[in-house]
Order: C-alpha cells, then sequence, then structure tokens
C-alpha cells in the first residue's frame, strides 16, 4: 500500500515546488466529480492536494476526501475472487456472500472466469438470464460512465435484463408524462432561477431547498451559484418552508411549517378545496388549459365518501391549523406564486399523487407559464436545477439496443432477484419476472440506494454468480463473486458535461491508475476479445479516439443549436469551454400558455391532465385517473406508531454523495464513535433519556442499526433524521436481519413500490423506534478490506 500523504483544498500549492520530503509537484490538470469541478495537485504519479476550480464561488468541502479515497486502505488492488466460487464455481453456497474471504488473481484469470460465465449463461438459459445492474453516479465523464459501458457491452453481448427510471424521482418519471407530456419539468427546461428571483412573491417550498443537495450535480457543477441565488430571492420573497426540517431551507428567511412525513398531498388537497370553495380558482386557465377538472374538482367536494377534503379535514391530517391552510391558499391567489416540490416528496406511498396535486394547485391557480409562477420540481435537488444554460449537446456514448427486450423499473431489484416467474405490472404493461443466473454490476452501491437491505441481502443470494466492477469495497463488492478494480475520475482522460451546467471540461488524468486498476472501457475490451465481439464493442476506437469522437458529435450537434464549440485540440488545450447563459429567463410552458392550441402538450388531449383517462384505464388499485389521498402504509397517524412512534427521514447526506467518500474527509469526521449521526427533538431525546453523543439502536421490524445521537430543535417533534449513505456494516454478513453497527437507515426502510403505476423506490414512511445502546458498540469492519486467503486451488486448503 502506497504511503498516503496529507490531503486538504489547498490554494497555495504550486507546481515545481520541492522539498526535502516530497519530490517536485507535477502541472495541475483540470478534472470533474459530481460535486465539482477542480485541479489536482500531484507528485510521483499520485495526488497530495485538491484545488478548486478558479471559476467556482463556493467549491464543495467534499472534495478534500479525493486524495484519502485515491489509496484509501478499502481501494480494491486487484482482481478479486470469493474463495468459496473460485473453488466449486456456479455451484458453490450462495449464503456464504458478504462473510466468505477473497482470492486475488492476476487480470487474464480473473477476465478468463468472467468471460466463461457470460458463455455459460447465454449458451444454457438465455440472455435474459442476465441481468445488467449499475446507476448514474460513478463517474462525471460521459464515456468513462459506468452504466452505459456496461449497458453497451451487455448489448453487443444479446442483450441482458436492464433498469429504467432512477431512484431520484422515479414516480415522477413515470406520472409526469401522462399529465404534462413529458417528464422534462424534472430535470431539464424548467423554470429558471432569474425569473423566480425577479417576479416571484410567494415560494411555497414543499420538502424545502435544502443547500446540502446542490453540491451535486450529475456531469459535475463548474460554478455552485444555489447560495447567491437564494440570496437575492430571499431578499424579496416570501418563503414558506414545508418539510419537517427547518433547516431544508437555511441561510434566509423563510416560514417554517414543520410537516408531519406524508401528509403533503393532505395539505395541498386542502389548499385546492379553499380555492375552488372560495371562488379563487382561475376558471378560464383551467377550461383552455387543462382537461379533466371537472372531475378533480367533484373529488374535492364529495370525494371523502361524500364529504369535501376541505381545510379542516386537511388540518386533522397535517396538524397545521385550518385557518392558517385557508390563508395561505388565498395568499396564493392573490401573489405570483411558485410551487416547487422537492424531489423526496415522491419517495414514498403513493409518491405519485403529491407531484399530480401540486401541479393541480398550480393549475387552479392560473399562473403556469406566467414569469415566476407555476410548478417546479428538485429545486434544492440538485444543483442544476433552474440553472439556466443555453441549450447544447451534450457528449455521450451510444449504448446501442438491448435484444433481451425487458427493462424493470430502478428499484425493483429484490423483486426480480427473488420472484422469478412473478407478474409485474407496470405503467400499462405487465412483464413475467425471468430466472437471473448472473448479475453484472458496473457503477453504483445498490447497498447504499437500495430499501429494506436485510431483503436484498436474501435477494442477492439468488444468482449464481455475481460480477462487480468497483473502485472500492463496499457491501456490494463484498458480496460479489469476481471483483473487478476500476480506476476513478483522477486517473483517466474523460469529457465532463452537464446539460444544466455552463462548463464543459476536458477531465485530464492527474495520476497513475491505483494498483492493478483498470477503467470499465479496458475491462469490457478485454472482455469483448475473448467473446468474440471486440469490433462492435468498440467500432475500432480507443478510449483517446472515443473521446475525439464524442466530442466532434457533440460540437456539430451544438452548432445546429446555435452554440459554437472550439476544434477538440483547442478544448484540449484550453481545458474547458464555456456554454452561454440564454438571453431571456426561461419560464417553463410559457408557450403552451401563449398557445394552447398552437404549441399543445404531448398528453392526448393536448392539455394539462388533471384527469388521466389512460392511467384510469390501467384499473390499478393503488393510482387512479386524478390526484387523491391514500392513507401511507406508515405514517404517525396510523396503528404502527403505538409500537414504532418515530417518523425517520432518511435524507441526502451533506458530507458525501450517496454513500461516496463515506469512509474520508467530511463524512469520516461526521461519524460519532464511528457511528453516523441521528437527529432527535429535545423532547424525543428526553423521553429515551439520552443526550449528544450516546449511541442508539434504532430499529423496527423490518431490521436495526446503531447511530449516534445529535440532538436538536431543527426538526419536527416525532420525527428523526438519519442520511442514507453510511457503508452497510452487518454484524453478522451473512446473516439477514442482523444489526447494522454503522448506521445505514436502509435496514429500516420498507421496499414496496410507490404505487403500481411507477413502482418507485418509497422509502419515506418509514416509522421506527429509538433505545440508548448500552452494551460496548461493536468495531467498524468497513473501513477496511474483506479477508483475503491463499488460492485455495493451489495451497490444499
Amino acid at each position: 500500500m502506497t504511503t498516503r500523504r496529507p490531503h486538504s483544498i489547498d490554494n497555495d500549492v504550486h507546481p515545481g515546488e520541492t522539498t526535502e520530503a516530497s519530490p517536485a509537484i507535477d502541472p495541475m490538470v483540470l478534472n470533474s466529480a459530481h460535486w465539482g469541478v477542480f485541479r489536482v495537485a500531484s507528485a510521483a504519479g499520485r495526488p497530495i492536494a485538491i484545488v478548486p476550480f478558479e471559476r467556482d464561488p463556493k467549491p464543495s468541502p467534499l472534495l478534500e476526501g479525493m486524495v484519502e479515497a485515491y489509496d484509501h486502505p478499502t481501494r480494491i488492488a486487484r482482481p478479486a475472487v470469493r474463495k468459496g466460487w473460485l473453488q466449486r464455481g456456479p455451484a458453490d453456497s450462495r449464503r456464504e456472500r458478504g462473510a466468505d474471504p477473497f482470492v486475488e488473481v492476476p487480470w487474464d484469470e480473473a477476465l478468463d472466469l468472467v468471460a466463461a460465465e457470460l458463455a455459460r449463461v447465454k449458451k444454457d438459459h438465455g440472455n435474459s438470464a442476465i441481468f445488467g445492474g449499475s446507476y448514474g453516479w460513478s463517474s462525471a465523464g460521459r464515456f468513462h460512465h459506468a452504466k452505459t459501458q456496461v449497458k453497451r457491452f451487455l448489448n453487443t453481448f444479446g442483450g441482458a435484463v436492464a433498469q429504467v427510471n432512477n431512484y431520484s424521482f422515479g414516480a415522477g418519471m413515470v406520472l409526469l408524462p401522462h399529465v404534462l407530456g413529458s417528464s422534462a419539468m424534472l430535470f431539464g427546461v424548467t423554470t429558471g432561477r432569474r425569473s423566480i428571483a425577479a417576479n416571484t412573491e410567494l415560494f411555497l417550498a414543499f420538502g424545502g431547498m435544502p443547500s446540502r443537495n446542490t453540491q451535486i450535480e450529475s456531469g459535475g457543477p463548474g460554478e455552485h451559484r444555489q447560495e447567491s441565488w437564494l440570496r437575492e430571492l430571499g431578499k424579496r420573497c416570501r418563503i414558506v418552508n414545508v418539510s419537517p426540517l427547518a433547516d431544508d431551507v437555511e441561510g434566509i428567511g423563510s416560514e417554517w411549517w414543520p410537516a408531519i412525513p406524508g401528509t403533503d398531498t393532505a395539505l395541498i388537497l386542502g389548499l385546492c378545496h379553499t380555492l375552488l370553495a372560495e371562488g379563487l380558482a382561475n376558471e378560464g386557465f383551467l377550461a383552455s388549459h387543462c382537461h379533466g377538472y371537472d372531475a378533480f374538482a367533484q373529488y374535492l367536494r364529495e370525494g371523502r365518501s361524500g364529504a369535501s377534503f376541505d381545510a379542516d379535514w386537511a388540518a386533522t391530517i397535517t396538524g397545521f391549523d385550518a385557518d392558517r391552510i385557508r390563508t395561505l391558499a388565498r395568499d396564493l391567489a392573490r401573489s405570483r406564486s411558485f410551487i416547487a416540490l422537492s424531489w423526496s416528496l415522491q419517495r414514498a406511498d403513493h409518491g405519485e399523487d403529491v407531484f399530480w396535486a401540486a401541479v393541480a394547485l398550480a393549475a387552479m391557480l392560473g399562473q403556469i407559464g406566467l414569469p415566476g409562477g407555476g410548478v417546479g420540481f428538485g429545486y434544492g435537488s440538485l444543483h442544476g436545477i433552474g440553472n439556466e444554460v443555453a441549450p447544447f449537446c451534450t457528449p455521450r456514448l451510444d449504448a446501442g439496443a438491448n435484444p433481451v427486450g425487458m427493462s424493470i423499473p430502478v428499484a425493483r431489484i429484490a423483486d426480480l432477484l427473488l420472484g422469478p416467474g412473478a407478474r409485474l405490472d407496470y405503467d400499462g404493461s405487465a412483464m413475467t419476472l425471468p430466472k437471473i443466473r448472473l448479475v453484472y454490476w458496473a457503477g453504483g452501491n445498490p447497498f447504499h440506494h437500495h430499501q429494506d437491505l436485510n431483503r436484498l441481502v436474501d435477494a442477492f443470494r439468488q444468482p449464481e454468480t455475481i460480477i462487480v466492477h468497483e473502485t472500492h469495497w463496499t457491501a456490494t463488492a463484498r458480496r460479489a463473486d469476481i471483483v473487478l478494480p476500476a480506476t476513478t475520475t483522477i486517473e483517466r482522460d474523460d469529457i465532463g458535461a452537464s446539460s444544466t451546467d455552463r462548463y464543459l471540461v476536458s477531465m485530464r488524468r492527474a495520476v497513475d491508475p491505483y494498483a492493478e486498476a483498470r477503467d470499465d472501457y479496458a475491462i469490457f475490451t478485454a472482455l469483448a476479445a475473448r467473446l468474440g465481439i471486440e469490433e462492435r464493442f468498440t467500432e475500432g476506437r480507443s478510449d483517446a479516439e472515443w473521446l475525439r469522437h464524442m466530442y466532434e458529435e457533440t460540437r456539430h450537434g451544438s452548432a445546429l443549436l446555435g452554440v459554437e464549440l472550439p476544434d477538440y485540440e483547442t478544448f484540449r488545450a484550453q481545458e474547458f469551454a464555456e456554454i452561454a447563459q440564454p438571453p431571456e429567463p426561461v419560464d417553463a410552458l410559457a408557450a403552451f400558455r401563449a398557445d394552447p392550441q398552437g404549441q399543445p402538450l404531448d398528453t392526448p388531449s393536448g392539455r394539462i391532465e388533471l384527469f388521466s383517462e389512460t392511467i384510469a384505464g390501467f384499473g390499478y388499485p393503488d393510482c387512479g385517473g386524478h390526484p387523491m389521498w391514500r392513507t401511507p402504509r406508515e405514517w404517525l397517524g396510523g396503528p404502527l406508531a403505538g409500537r414504532f412512534p418515530l417518523a425517520l427521514i432518511s435524507n441526502q447526506p451533506a458530507h458525501r454523495l450517496h454513500g461516496q467518500l463515506d469512509p474520508v474527509g467530511v463524512s469520516k469526521a461526521t461519524k460519532i464513535a464511528g457511528r453516523e449521526p441521528i437527529r432527535l427533538h429535545p423532547e424525543d431525546a428526553r423521553a429515551r433519556g439520552v443526550r449528544d453523543g450516546d449511541i442508539v439502536r434504532v430499529f423496527n421490524d423490518r431490521g436495526a442499526c446503531l447511530a449516534g445521537v445529535v440532538v436538536s430543535d431543527a426538526l419536527r417533534q416525532g420525527v428523526v433524521q438519519m442520511a442514507t449513505g453510511a457503508w452497510y456494516d452487518p454484524l453478522q454478513p451473512e446473516v439477514p436481519g442482523g444489526l447494522d453497527v454503522h448506521g445505514n437507515p436502509n435496514v429500516l426502510t420498507h421496499d414496496h413500490g410507490t404505487s403500481t403505476l411507477s413502482r418507485g423506490p418509497a422509502p419515506g414512511n418509514t416509522l421506527v423506534e429509538v433505545e440508548p445502546y448500552r452494551a460496548p458498540p461493536p468495531p467498524i469492519t468497513v473501513d477496511h478490506p474483506p479477508q483475503f486467503v491463499p488460492d485455495p486451488r493451489r495451497s490444499g486448503t
């Protein structure tokens, strides 16, 4: 293992400097990660410091962990095979996954094993017995993007069962095309920050606008502007934060409405009913731009067994005063109002309804398409939302078509692995789940993303073989049979780009690949050669030739959109290209508002569908033809709260990206006795006899974990908050249901889909109890590599 040197974000690092203790610092090159653009100071082939991009006014502190992560003890040094699988192959007992030691093997042997196993499964069971898993946060670079690389490789090989949608806003991705004709408002063209800052008078933020999330952008933000925008917005706009957490809006003045988790739809329906009952709904807009309002209005009046969903009813669900709800509805009607929803709201039971109800509220106000008015999603969920950039063609690698033609919703992994032969209904279609024999995972860690990890442990026992590309020994890598070490972003050339950021970055390799790590393209090229598909996979191009090809496609496509980019050599020499801001502020659906006949939406009616005959026609019992209130499976108003009286908010962390960088940097510094922090309201802490710094057991019927207490009045009483992303560290790795000693909240969340319509993830409705942990806390093991043993085939063991 290479000795680690001090790591920091240091603007005083200068190329060419030497000291008696260190060699000369190499010239700093530009690179990018999902938490920002940066320069790397390196010496003798390894990083020594990270220097933020000179044009970034508010660089993320997450950058500082990258030096330590390069050769952290959990870094995967060379190919490794699980001992039992190496001895017995696919016939081995899969119950040892997660506990069995590993054997390091040469690259050629590992590649031969992978190629032979792919060929065996294809020959004996067909490509539908292969599941290709990944997720999109493995690289800001558009070529070394693991999700695309594994799709391209498996599609070239004959296909595999794939995934659609995402964990971030999976329910919204399925719902909004039915309602607005597109899901683009979730992540693309939405009302811009300039228009909101200049025109909005009342900004109603369901789920707030948490700045912790705006450190992050898929493709890497060149400049972090959220903080300056919020300051500008706060000078003239009333901001209402409807959230269990007061600090979901921070740094500016706002009104905190401390919501009961899972009740946002009820509040919205109460607001809608007030507009209807008091004649404040914009009847003209509803008639000209919306379809199905009459059915929704009838539901507001009589849908509760003949009774209405009025503010008095909403008060019984939400705990807010009914008169306060009515006053807010009136204020919305007489102000230029913007309804903003965090992506997190639809990650809950019946998550489709809250997004649909918000669209209905905005439609009743009649301000959709006006400057600074209407509805939007994800402000505070990702840096780029509302960031106005002239449309340009972002670089992409073509993954090709999937001959298998089957994809599951992204969060239905355990359903797939545990339920061969079962029927899965989804968005008007149905599929029969195949028997998965082989899982090929490259990029992403489902033991971070997924819910009900004890169920996932059981699911990961089912396939005959699991193959993983990884940089570090995550929980997923530890549960694989063959593990191939992958490079990190600073170890390869690439192109960083996001359609919502104005910097296109020439990412330069700053350091040597760690130990024997290889990039995914090199791994798949070597496998393709063994399987006789190399020419189709590579198209005869090296990685450097692919970068040039992708850039020239981007340059040509952008020129057609009116954006001129330099030639490739100039781009590489100047390190980045800058995309201009549009001359005029952007307001979503402005063209549709101005001319609903000439600029119709891509819905059956061409208008906003407040009632969808399509969705109603699916006949799903848990998602109807218009937004509705449905009681969550778990919430503080339900019977289960008698046993588990605390609602768990498992939100995105401020101190890492998902699970990335968890054992290093600012994430490591936030741990309490090595455990993930959990915030409790002072009254809830007092009732349980715990104080700041205590270790507690957090539990429900699905699982239990340890966490370190932080007492805070910045959250509603009856609510606890623990960020996702602590690396899963069960006390007994081979036993589902065991205690996670590190603090991964997904041992507690349920694995039901939001509804039959989208099957999105729904961790937002989770009830728990917290109790002091009096025993000596077990050691953390995930900050060290797994056990390695000699090759049993050669040692005779």
